[in-house]
Order: C-alpha cells, then structure tokens, then sequence
C-alpha cells in the first residue's frame, strides 16, 4: 500500500510540474504542443493520473529520439475534476493558445458532449484524439473532431449481454451514473436486451460526482436479479459493490471499462470486488504476446518504475502513438488542420499488433471488446 501511496505523490508531484509548463513560456525553439484536460482530483482522479501516464512515457520516448521532425512535444495538461463546466473553460484556453496543435485524451461523456453542444471544438478547429469514453452521443451524429481509439458503450453492453444471455442470464438490472455518460450505457444495455426480446427488470441511477449509491442497492437487491451491470466511475462502482454484496446481494456483476480494478479492490475489498467482470475495449496488457504491449511494458518501466502496468494508461499511450504518427504525417509545421487530415490518412494503422483506422468518413478506430474478471489475488484474468 505504501508503494501505492507513494507512487501518488510522485505522479501529483510530477503533474504539478506540467501544469506549471503548462502556463510558463516557451524555452524551446521547436516544440509541439498537445493539450490534455484530465480528472486529476475528484471522483476520477486515480484514472486522471493513469491517463496523463500513458501518453507520458510516449512522448517521453518520442522526445528522447529526436522529437517529430525534431520538434520536441509537450503534454500540456490542466485538471477539470471532471466537471464539465471546467472542461469546457480549460479546453477553450487551450484553444485560444495557437502553438496547440491537438487535444488528447480527454474524459467524460457529459463533458466532452458540452464542447460539441457549445461549439467549442469547431471553433477551435483541433483535432480530440483518444478521448476516455465510449458515448454514443460522441459517435452518431458524426462530428469531424473527434478520432476515437475505444470502441463504444454500446458495444461494450452488447458484448456484456451477449455473454449474460449465452449463460442463461436474462433477469438484468444496470445501476448508472445519472448524466450522458451512464444514459449512454444504459441506453446500450436495453438495446441488447430488445434485440433478445428481454427487458431491463431494473434500472437504478446515482447522481454524478458522488458516492451515494444507497437507493440504487436497495431498488437492485430488492428485484432479485441474475446480474447487474455497472455505468459507474471507480468511486460510487466501488460503493455499489461494497454495499450490495455486505447486504446479501448475490448477482453476477459487471462494470463498464472506465473503471480501474485495483482501485475498486482497494475501495470495495476484495472478499467483495472478487469475480467482477470488467468489460475492456483494448487487449490484456499484462502479458507480453503484442509488440505493442511489450513497446508499452518497456517504456513503462524506463519512464515510470514505480507505476504498474494498468488498462487505462496502455489505452492512453494507444492514443498517444496514433497522435505521434498523425504528427508525423502532418510534417514539420504541424497545423490543427493537417493534424486532422493526417488522421484521417491513418485508414490501416498498424500500431505493434492492433490496427485502428480512421477516414474522411470514419472518426471509430476500433470495435473491440472482450470482458476480463477480478480474480481472488485482486488482479485481472481473461
């Protein structure tokens, strides 16, 4: 535990650091910029630091062999807490910042659904890549900004029902997060079911930035279900969990991809987080078998010695590689707009064993899913 703790305060430590360089001017004559707005404090944060993390040891290494056309890049992040009002205000003063070439990494559905509702990535005209969130509302319509690594929430809930179902599993219920982000899974779950002819027995919300999750376990456990599955942050998933199980609570849970393992085990006790199922939207990066698995795994351990190997942070540095080879391709005076036309080059991309793809009219790199478990050492299986 101590370990745990003291790696968090490295990572803090080091994020203040960036927030600094964030508002200092620049030393450098060639640099690139990358803004990031990640959940750094609040509900979120243990995942904000992971995210930061992953796309750290990247550009970590890129700038250690020379930068992008010797321009070195710098991940200039600012914390929202995961409020979308102060999304939507870092993101619009990283915009105004002309030498920020791309955004990456954001988290939220709610929050990245206000910087379409408001404008804020038109008018900015930059290029959202590797965003942490499946919502189908960043999806469908088609907006030209944003440039998803992850599959969607509704593929990850049809997988999930599909699995639920094959082992006779029909009595469902999902506790949600109450804004975009669990509406979207939600809406997913229900759609899985009517296309097996099953309806939700159940649906229970808590309210956003919050752990208070009392109701919705009392709505669940008194429905008597087969399973429940989880649009829930790390916090109140924790709770739900924790609470459900202590009162008898006896079904089969899952929880969207969003959430990190460890931190649920440390929140909710493993005699507790034991045998969740957690849907995932990148391969096990806890075995070597891709080249791009052992690329992160090295990097990791070069940049990072004392972080573990994580989900959330080898999805970041996916997006972080898929960012890198779009400023390549961009050319030595990357603007917004041929950031974004590179993008959209990236139609087969070959990231060490993965391939995304992206086009003029496809801004969903990749639909793959497959659900991992909470084993009895507290750690992930397939």
């Amino acid at each position: 535990m101590e370990k745990v703790n003291t790696w968090g305060r490295r990572v803090a430590a080091a994020l203040a650091v960036m927030w600094v360089s964030a508002t200092a001017p620049s030393l450098h004559a060639a640099e690139i910029v990358v803004g990031q707005v990640a959940p750094l404090t609040g509900v979120l944060a243990s995942t904000g630091a992971q995210m930061v993390l992953g796309g750290k040891i990247y550009f970590d290494w890129v700038n250690a062999q020379g930068g992008v056309h010797g321009a070195s890049i710098r991940q200039s992040v600012v914390d929202d807490a995961y409020k979308v009002p102060d999304t939507v205000k870092a993101t619009r003063e990283l915009l105004a910042k002309p030498e920020v070439v791309a955004l990456y990494g954001f988290a939220g559905t709610a929050n990245i659904t206000q910087l379409l509702s408001d404008g804020v990535l038109e008018q900015g005209g930059a290029a959202l890549v590797a965003p942490y969130t499946g919502g189908e509302s960043l999806r469908n319509p088609f907006n030209p900004w944003i440039f998803h690594v992850r599959a969607g929430y509704a593929d990850e809930t049809e997988h999930m029902v599909q699995q639920l179902t094959t082992l006779g599993m029909n009595r469902v219920a999902v506790m949600y997060q109450d804004d975009g982000f669990g509406k979207a899974g939600l809406a997913g779950v229900e759609a899985a079911l009517a296309k097996r002819n099953l309806k939700l027995v159940v649906s229970a919300g808590y309210e956003r930035n919050t752990d208070k999750v009392d109701d919705a376990v009392k709505a669940i456990k008194a429905a008597d279900v087969h399973a429940v599955i989880m649009i829930a942050v790390n916090k109140p998933a924790a709770a739900f969990i924790q609470r459900y199980r202590e009162q008898g609570g006896g079904a089969q849970l899952y929880n969207i991809s969003v959430v990190d393992p460890t931190e649920l085990v440390k929140l909710a006790g493993l005699k507790n987080a034991h045998g969740l199922g957690i849907s995932q939207v990148v391969p096990y990066p806890y075995r070597p078998q891709l080249p791009v698995v052992r690329e992160y795994q090295t990097l990791l351990k070069k940049y990072a010695p004392d972080a573990e190997v994580n989900y959330t942070s080898f999805e970041q540095f996916l997006g972080a590689k898929v960012l890198v080879e779009a400023l390549r391709r961009a050319g030595p005076a990357p603007t917004r707009a041929k950031v974004v036309k590179a993008l959209e080059s990236l139609q087969s991309y070959d990231l060490g064993g993965i391939t995304l793809g992206y086009s003029p009219t496809n801004r969903i790199g990749s639909r793959y899913v497959e659900v991992t478990v909470i084993g009895s050492n507290g750690r992930l299986m397939k």
